[in-house]
């Protein structure tokens, strides 16, 4: 049985992107649908997609969720950045964007359900911070990933960029964020950053193949599996977690930031004075 459902998570022209949720049998669906913006997420479309993955949870016949871009080339180009004149004005509406990006990468993060991030073309900053939020990657030869933030002055949260640590150790992490240089995706599985490399022109039919291998196997013995596996890689201590959380609010009190957002509306490179 399958059935299809669509969140319309914007409706006007400022805000055009929407999350789109469906099942086809065991086999649940998330869509970061925004093609005009080349499926880069909106502050709407974080707030909804908790809501996607409870949607689908709820269902019991739901056993792996499988999270991709719509249409045939995009996985996600990162955080709507025309949004940010907007959302990132001030310092306080900066920080409530991110916690609804934070919200976002936990609801994948911590879903009861396996998760798998279906990867082609760029995977950008945010976008890519949505992929290492779930259990496991797997991507085509078109891929490309990135984390552009050392471009914009804006800081990242704790958690996003230890998902992505976690996967690649600290020096590479190091090098994806401080140099905010794209790699291939034969770059990206040799780091650890994607689990599956797909043949050409077979990445759908080899996600849908290894979910519904997934959804054949014991629930529960995935449950406790993903759940051993998760504790045993936490490794956040609280009081470190609140100084990384002050670091990356501070960005967005920073000329820099300013600096970084101005340089991106008008296509040219920032200069960046460090404060």
């Amino acid at each position: 049985m399958s059935t299809a459902s669509t969140t319309d998570t914007a409706a006007n022209a400022t805000a055009p992107g929407k999350i789109s949720v469906w099942r086809e049998g065991p086999i649940g669906w998330i869509a970061i649908d925004n093609p005009a913006r080349r499926n880069a997420v909106g502050l709407a479309m974080w707030k909804a997609l908790p809501k996607a993955v409870d949607q689908l949870c709820a269902q019991a016949e739901t056993r792996i969720i499988v999270l991709r871009g719509a249409g045939n080339s995009i996985f996600v180009a990162g955080a709507d950045i025309s949004e940010f004149e907007t959302t990132h004005r001030e310092p306080a509406s900066a920080r409530a964007y991110e916690a609804s990006n934070t919200a976002a990468f936990a609801a994948l993060r911590n879903c009861p359900l396996p998760t798998l991030a279906m990867i082609r073309g760029f995977c950008l900053g945010g976008g890519l911070g949505l992929a290492a939020a779930c259990d496991m990657r797997i991507a085509d030869s078109t891929a490309r990933f990135g984390i552009p933030a050392a471009r914009l002055g804006v800081g990242y949260p704790p958690s996003a960029i230890a998902d992505v640590t976690r996967l690649i150790g600290p020096s590479r992490a190091k090098l994806l964020y401080f140099s905010a240089r794209r790699i291939a995706a034969e770059t990206a599985l040799d780091f650890g950053l994607i689990d599956l490399l797909a043949a050409d022109g077979a990445l759908e039919e080899e996600t849908t193949a290894l979910a519904r291998e997934i959804a054949t196997r014991a629930p529960l013995t995935i449950k406790a599996s993903k759940t051993a596996i998760d504790a045993l890689t936490a490794s956040l201590a609280p009081a470190d977690l609140v100084r990384c959380e002050a670091l990356a609010n501070a960005c967005f009190d920073s000329a820099d930031f300013a600096e970084g957002r101005t340089a991106f509306m008008e296509k040219r490179d920032p200069v960046f004075q460090g404060r």
